[in-house]
């Protein structure tokens, strides 16, 4: 266990957790299996650049400082992935040609805009969330929680080889899945008592948002490619992380 949390700090940041222990590399096809313990570290690092910048800026240069803190802490892995797919699905007409431009490393007009908007509406969402260090570090956790669900819904379009990561994740039976569930409710619940503290348990409401996202994702991958890769990982986690802040913020609007 601890080497698989190891392995999904060390895919998931940029931080140098391989000077703590050398870990074997089976333990990478597992990462998704702590992806949302991962985000206690990216999503507490988000919220706590927030809080600091809040005291000294304007709520939006707080938010566009979180937002820049984790794209460096993790090397910008999920936009890559979410440009790719805006990519791919934007400029792709068919499964293998969808597939083939996600794999190309070069960013396109789609993936261009999709990141900008990106940008601009987290920017915008994190200026209006109420307590917003506690909404950053729940959202993180939760949309982490929900996107690791995909690997379970669809097969992995890639091999090793040509995957851009050179892993494939490994697939869940029906005991590993109920394992991950537990995980990922230890995981969520103490952010989500967090927020329901500091903002209020209407909030809740927002927990619903990104399984609809994340359903919805799914089905639309299945429909245009049939399986899912680490860029469709990576951009169904921003896409959850976006309807819980979408919802949140629309929460606090209606009860106030």
């Amino acid at each position: 266990m601890t080497d698989r949390l190891l392995a999904a700090l060390m895919f998931f940041t940029r931080l140098p957790f391989w000077r703590i222990k050398r870990v074997d590399a089976a333990c990478f096809k597992h990462v998704v299996d702590y992806w949302p313990f991962a985000g206690w570290l990216t999503g507490g690092t988000m919220a706590l650049v927030y809080w600091l910048a809040a005291g000294w800026f304007p709520g939006s240069v707080a938010a566009l400082l979180a937002v820049g803190a984790r794209i460096l802490l993790t090397g910008a892995l999920h936009e890559d992935g979410l440009a790719d797919c805006c990519d791919g699905f934007g400029g792709g007409t068919s499964r293998d040609r969808i597939l083939s431009i996600m794999k190309d490393s070069r960013i396109g007009t789609y993936g261009v805009l999709g990141l900008i908007f990106y940008v601009a509406l987290a920017v915008n969402l994190l200026d209006a969330l109420p307590c917003a260090p506690a909404a950053i570090l729940a959202a993180d956790v939760y949309a982490k929680s929900c996107a690791s669900f995909l690997i379970r819904q669809l097969p992995y379009g890639r091999t090793a080889e040509g995957a851009k990561s050179g892993v494939v994740y490994a697939a869940w039976d029906a005991r590993a899945l109920a394992r991950h569930a537990g995980r990922c409710l230890l995981a969520v619940a103490p952010t989500a008592l967090l927020l329901g503290y500091a903002a209020g348990p209407h909030l809740f409401w927002a927990y619903l948002v990104p399984l609809v996202v994340e359903i919805l994702l799914a089905a639309f991958l299945k429909r245009r490619i049939g399986c899912y890769t680490g860029d469709c990982c990576g951009a169904a986690f921003l896409l959850c992380e976006m309807g819980f802040y979408l919802a949140t913020v629309a929460l606090t609007f209606y009860v106030y």
